[in-house]
């Protein structure tokens, strides 16, 4: 999610704001969704952009409470509302909002989470191991204490993508027999003295902290979740942007458009189907490019954390959304 400098709330400039913009063109009267609030950027720009409607969901109850002062600024056109993204069908039915033009999504961690030590999503800051971005459910401490050795390793492996997985598993697994770990200080520097050899400009930590805060909050499911909800709820021709942060969620954004948007394989009439072959369907989503969209130069000397952000955005067809969703 995008992240901004310490102590800044309301009226940020959100990661990829012209790119993010550029992709869901808002237009008066139409009604967007911002799927993740966090500071309410990316809400603030479509508010100011056309004379449109904007619901803002997050699973932080924080999140919402803080952006109230938006909300009355813009009266009647920005309405919050708690909980996940995955359930946004769900949490956006009581309000009818009515043909849904455009979704934004900006993954990952939001910087008033990461910034507040007490939460404990920061490896730079002491604090306690919770990692939970709705204040609810299993924290960081609590999975790392049922876990053993062999299962916390592989979650460090496929979740961060660590190569030193194992030897920092060992090292949890040894720290935790001695004495249940309960700060992001204690762990952080169990990772660091873990790992023989560091990359320049990056925290050994890194990885490590976010393969447990992907499991902790879901995220890939969530993410999975929230994108079929996002296919099912627009319009034709409503746009899709989506800003991700790391590999496994860019990876995930880009198979689920790629394989939406390729025209269905053509088979002969004449043969008979394979069983278990997928049905043919149309395409539900026009990429809107080939590539993702990447952060200028200029915005990475401005906000160094967007230097990893990745845009990806479609339009919605007039397909039926997929099945499978």
């Amino acid at each position: 999610m995008t992240e901004i400098a310490p102590g800044r709330a309301r009226g940020h400039i959100p990661v990829l704001a012209d790119a993010v913009l550029a992709a869901l063109a808002p237009r008066d009267d139409a009604v967007y969704v911002d799927a993740t609030f966090g500071a309410g950027g990316y809400s603030e720009a479509l508010l100011g952009a056309a004379r449109c409607r904007v619901f803002g969901i997050d699973r932080d109850p924080d999140a919402v409470a803080s952006g109230q002062a938006l909300a009355e600024k813009h009266s009647g056109r920005l309405t919050l509302i708690a909980g996940p993204f995955g359930d946004m069908e769900r949490l956006l039915g009581p309000f009818s909002p009515g043909p849904i033009a455009g979704i934004a999504f900006d993954l990952g961690v939001s910087s008033m989470q990461l910034d507040e030590a007490g939460r404990g999503f920061s490896f730079r800051q002491d604090g306690p191991l919770d990692m939970r971005m709705s204040r609810a459910g299993e924290s960081a401490a609590e999975l790392i204490a049922r876990l053993d050795e062999r299962d916390l390793g592989s979650l460090i492996r496929a979740l961060g993508e660590e190569r030193f997985a194992g030897r920092i598993a060992r090292a949890v697994a040894a720290a935790q027999h001695r004495r249940p770990l309960a700060t992001t200080g204690e762990l952080a520097e169990i990772v660091r003295a873990a790992i023989p050899r560091r990359e320049p400009g990056l925290d050994p930590a890194t990885r490590t902290f976010q393969a447990l805060r992907i499991a902790v909050n879901d995220e890939l499911g969530e993410l999975d979740r929230g994108l079929a909800a996002a296919e099912r709820l627009l319009m034709p021709g409503g746009r899709l942007a989506v800003v991700s942060f790391h590999s496994l969620e860019d990876a995930r954004v880009k198979a689920f458009l790629r394989r939406r948007s390729l025209p269905p394989a053509q088979t002969s009439r004449h043969l008979p189907g394979r069983p278990g072959a997928e049905p043919v369907r149309a395409p539900s989503f026009r990429l809107l490019s080939r590539r993702p969209v990447r952060p200028s130069a200029g915005e990475i000397a401005r906000n160094p954390r967007a230097r990893s952000a990745r845009l990806r955005a479609a339009e919605r067809t007039a397909a039926p959304a997929w099945a499978d969703a």
